[in-house]
């Protein structure tokens, strides 16, 4: 979940890649450094820490001019984050760098090998053996670095994006891609490699996708792709339709504020082009027909994080609309459970980067399994939906917090037009049942930016907590995957004991959390759903009884939670199902506001990476 770029091209190199390393920060922050190829050399600095630390090395210490480099920012997985362990990392002789975002599972005994061989290696990562290997197989390939580099592949194991520099060629950078991330972008007279658009998107929209098991070999004219055994190659191009303005705080103080107040955009814009002329429901990056999907006869997401609330919202809508059986699987754990999975069944991957590595595994474990295989993601050419059957994609535009906001809704929203889809191919709803459905999604936006507009509320109420070290939620139906996506935000963020319940498990054992001054978040079902709601009216009363200051999501006008509430936060009046696109927003305001008032990093909470591609 590194954060890699690469560059060659006219401009002067560690601007550029430094500005590429900036965009690309979400992905990990614990240590950052940048490789300069001249015919003087390898100018290599790093350092633990944030960008900012790196910064303050290359002003100290500038490098020689040159328009070739490479540049990195770390998630820690092997070795500690210090300023050793931080890449890029060269050879014995420093006359090669290489980065790294993955695992390399054999690199133990590639290391043993190479330190038999006379290597000595300075650091404790993984990323350091290509280096050598790199400098030992170099000669036999006539020095030329993109041979090499496929040789060097052929012998690794495991998930990586490598992007090397050789000081005897400094107007190349190759890099190679097996499990991991990476994408070409095409300029005038300059060429760049990255793991992320955003990182190069300041300077062209033109970009290539590499495919599993290709090596690049780009210079400031020419884009040359091969397989690992150096038969030519394609990968796949497209043109990034977001801009570098998408991707800065708009004079908002964190990132995930502006991603907050972009959720009825992202909502409308996943909701966008649904429709075919004559009225039904239309989702353009369907791949597979009619006739695969009436035979499906089971139904199982599997996800991480925030996107697997996400689909416990869904599974609620897809069995309603279509009464096929859902399940919601962690991605994680969904391979080594031994699921039963057949040709009839449907595997939906929610990701927002099409590159967790968890969810990636899962859904070519379910493809061999001959599932079918439809990915939800947020990411156009990315892993998961090119080694998927099908791909919906949400439009939600870059994510940079680390802490998921507007993805989370627009996935929701996904999921909701695949259940609907389905409805409609298995007739298990008429047309004018579905019109209507949609019809609810797109007042959505106008909900949302309701809460939006209510948004003071909120975070007063998170300043006045500021003191609290306990925050319980509570929800029934998909008000339960709320609670547990409100719990997520506030320990990702606050570093807060949070847990999410279902609140008629509140009985069975966490009410014995509950205590005198604890805030509880409830979210009340619409009063339409009676007895779901009159039975969360009792709970709200169970855990006040016990001191608990009492929070309550209710629906505009739903007078019978007011005796009960400490605080009410209103909710617009949805149908049940479209709820959590309402309910959510508060909760994630809520986690925001507590965790600046604690003086946290909002954007970038510790410990944590946007995209996680390893398992």
């Amino acid at each position: 979940m590194c954060g890699i770029v690469g560059y060659v091209g006219q401009q002067e190199a560690v601007g550029v890649v430094v500005e590429g390393l900036r965009r690309l920060e979400y992905r990990g922050y614990d240590s950052a450094g940048v490789a300069l190829a001249s015919a003087g050399g390898l100018h290599v600095a790093k350092r633990a820490g944030k960008l900012a630390n790196l910064d303050k090395v290359l002003a100290e210490q500038p490098p020689a001019p040159t328009t070739t480099g490479i540049g990195h920012t770390r998630w820690a997985t092997h070795g500690a984050p210090n300023d050793v362990n931080a890449h890029p990392h060269t050879d014995c002789h420093g006359r090669i760098a290489v980065i790294h975002n993955g695992i390399i599972e054999n690199f133990a005994e590639l290391r043993d090998t190479l330190e038999r061989a006379g290597h000595e290696m300075d650091s404790e990562t993984d990323t350091e053996v290509v280096a050598h290997l790199l400098e030992e197989v170099l000669p036999a390939c006539d020095d030329d670095l993109g041979e090499a580099l496929r040789t060097v592949c052929r012998l690794l194991r495991g998930a990586f994006t490598l992007v090397v520099v050789d000081a005897q060629d400094p107007d190349t950078v190759v890099a190679a891609r097996r499990s991991s991330p990476l994408v070409v972008g095409r300029g005038d007279g300059e060429n760049f490699v990255a793991s992320d658009v955003s990182a190069f998107i300041a300077h062209t929209r033109d970009a290539v996708e590499l495919g599993q098991d290709q090596v690049v070999v780009v210079t400031r004219d020419h884009v040359v792709i091969t397989d690992f055994h150096g038969q030519p190659a394609e990968g796949t191009p497209y043109q990034v339709d977001w801009d570098a303005s998408a991707a800065e705080k708009g004079g908002y103080d964190w990132f995930m504020l502006k991603e907050i107040d972009e959720q009825p955009q992202a909502v409308a814009d996943t909701l966008l082009g649904r429709l075919s002329p004559n009225g039904t429901l239309q989702l353009d990056e369907m791949r597979l027909s009619d006739d695969d999907l009436r035979d499906v006869n089971k139904v199982i997401i599997v996800s991480c994080g925030t996107s697997f609330y996400s689909g416990l919202v869904a599974k609620y809508a897809i069995e309603h609309w279509t009464r096929l059986p859902c399940e919601v699987e962690l991605a994680s754990e969904f391979r080594y459970r031994d699921p039963v999975l057949d040709r009839s069944t449907l595997v939906v991957a929610i990701t927002q980067s099409g590159e967790t590595m968890d969810t990636l595994m899962a859904t070519r474990y379910a493809r061999a399994q001959r599932a079918k295989v439809l990915a939800i993601c947020n990411t156009n050419g990315s892993t998961i939906p090119r080694e998927s059957d099908a791909v919906i994609y949400t439009h939600a535009g870059p994510e940079v917090a680390v802490a998921s906001t507007k993805c989370f809704l627009a996935q929701i929203v996904a999921c909701y037009l695949l259940g609907l889809y389905l409805a409609q191919v298995r007739g298990t709803k008429y047309g004018d049942e579905i019109a209507t459905i949609l019809d609810q999604l797109h007042g959505i936006p106008a909900a949302v930016q309701i809460m939006l507009d209510g948004a003071e509320q909120v975070r007063a109420l998170a300043r006045e907590l500021v003191g609290a070290t306990s925050v319980l939620f509570l929800g029934r139906h998909v008000g339960y995957p709320v609670a547990l996506e409100g719990a997520l935000k506030l320990k990702e963020l606050a570093y807060l004991h949070a847990e999410g319940f279902a609140a008629g498990e509140l009985k069975h054992g966490p009410i014995a959390l509950v205590d005198e001054g604890v805030p509880v978040f409830v979210v009340a079902p619409p009063r339409a759903r009676e007895v779901l709601h009159d039975k969360v009216v009792s709970n709200i009363q169970e855990v006040r009884a016990r001191g608990a200051r009492t929070i309550v999501l209710a629906e505009d006008g739903d007078e019978s939670v007011v005796p009960y509430a400490d605080e009410l936060i209103w909710l617009p009046r949805v149908p049940t199902l479209l709820q959590p696109l309402v309910a959510t927003v508060p909760l994630q305001l809520f986690a925001c506001e507590l965790a600046a008032a604690l003086g946290h990093d909002v954007d970038q909470p510790r410990n944590l990476a946007k995209s996680v591609t390893v398992e």
